[in-house]
């Protein structure tokens, strides 16, 4: 039996490619002879350099570049075979990065980002994915243009830095000097949000709160990344700040479309990069899942994705989460099973605590299953 796994992460749990060991392991507890292809997913966020590492056998790239408070550093990105250099903003610019009593966008920085895609230029990759999730930011990629190029300045002429309140001073902007190398490669950014960069459902508004933003940044960094947005669309003459997803990660989405970007589906991006097509082509079950399953899951979530190739391909689908819930009718339109781990009453933090014994155990139950019916 070929069986292909492709959970997303149990978040607060399991990282994706975590269940998907465990998923493993549970299958060939009881059937050693099973042909078991590990596909872990991810949408953008946290992990995703680790998802294409695991799934492609790609390089990590070990590199220092300055963080999301200024200071430098070390973290890693992944080329993989075909150039394409993986790089998430989760473990540059990351929210899990700064500790909650130092979150405040005033002193955070996305210039370590445009570091690490100078460093991936020199290295002659010719095509990029980047993960938008769980960025500290809300500078609307001011540090990333800086780190690339770009100059700024203020009203009295001073050329700005690189943070956050230095881009609430931005009055002139040139762009002419930004690495050339940018136009003659292929950039796809995983983004599954269609904000706008500014506005009640731009970046500053959605996002701010979560970067530590205040009711008078809020307003603040929405009137300076309007500002910033129109001094950059002047001088490229193209409409960016309305753009769906241009308010990604707090603005960074806007930067990226401003070097030529292409935004997509984070689970898209990640399952074409991994080849899962493929493997589900191949495959006689698919099991995927995620920390808690709704609805939801068949819009842009990684197990709706999962889904969607899988019944394409005529290939059996399982659904197994930390949880379910809303409307499960709709699920299990698209699924052939829809299984919850959790098996008894527990606490959410119980749940939580043992998910990977309880991931097992529940892998076990459904290959009985799909044996006995088999058989």
């Amino acid at each position: 039996m070929k069986i292909v796994l492709a959970p997303d992460s149990f978040k607060g749990s399991l990282t994706s490619l975590e269940a998907a060991i465990t998923m493993k392991q549970a299958i060939q507890s009881i059937d050693e002879q099973a042909t078991i292809s590990i596909k872990p997913m991810a949408d953008g966020g946290e992990g995703t350099v680790d998802v294409l590492l695991a799934s492609t056998k790609g390089e990590k790239v070990p590199i220092t570049c300055t963080g999301p408070l200024g200071t430098p550093i070390h973290t890693y990105y992944a080329v993989l075979k075909n150039n394409t250099a993986v790089i998430e903003i989760a473990n540059i610019a990351g929210l899990t990065q700064i500790a909650k009593s130092r979150r405040n966008p005033d002193i955070t920085t996305t210039y370590g980002l445009g570091e690490v895609i100078k460093a991936a230029l020199d290295r002659g990759c010719t095509s990029f994915i980047i993960g938008l999730g769980g960025s500290a930011t809300n500078d609307g990629g001011f540090g990333l243009l800086q780190a690339l190029g770009m100059r700024a300045w203020n009203h009295a002429g001073s050329q700005l830095g690189i943070f956050g309140k230095d881009m609430l001073a931005v009055k002139d902007i040139c762009f002419s000097d930004i690495d050339p190398r940018l136009r003659k490669v292929h950039i796809q950014v995983a983004c599954d949000v269609d904000n706008p960069l500014v506005g009640d459902r731009g970046a500053s508004a959605i996002y701010g709160p979560q970067k530590g933003a205040t009711k008078e940044q809020i307003i603040m960094y929405d009137k300076a990344l309007s500002t910033l947005g129109k001094r950059l669309e002047a001088e490229l003459n193209q409409d960016f700040t309305t753009v769906q997803g241009a308010g990604a990660a707090g603005g960074l989405g806007f930067a990226l479309l401003a070097i030529g970007a292409e935004l997509t589906s984070g689970a898209a991006l990640i399952g074409k990069a991994s080849g899962i097509d493929h493997a589900i082509r191949q495959a006689d079950l698919v099991i995927t899942g995620e920390g808690q399953s709704d609805e939801q899951t068949l819009y842009g979530k990684a197990p709706g994705y999962i889904v969607e190739v899988a019944n394409k391909n005529k290939v059996p689908a399982i659904l197994l989460s930390g949880s379910l819930s809303g409307d499960l009718a709709a699920l299990r339109e698209k699924f052939d099973g829809c299984f919850s781990i959790i098996t008894s009453p527990s606490t959410v933090e119980a749940c939580m605590e043992n998910a990977d014994r309880l991931l097992f155990n529940q892998t076990v139950n459904i290959l009985h299953l799909i044996q006995n019916l088999k058989s």
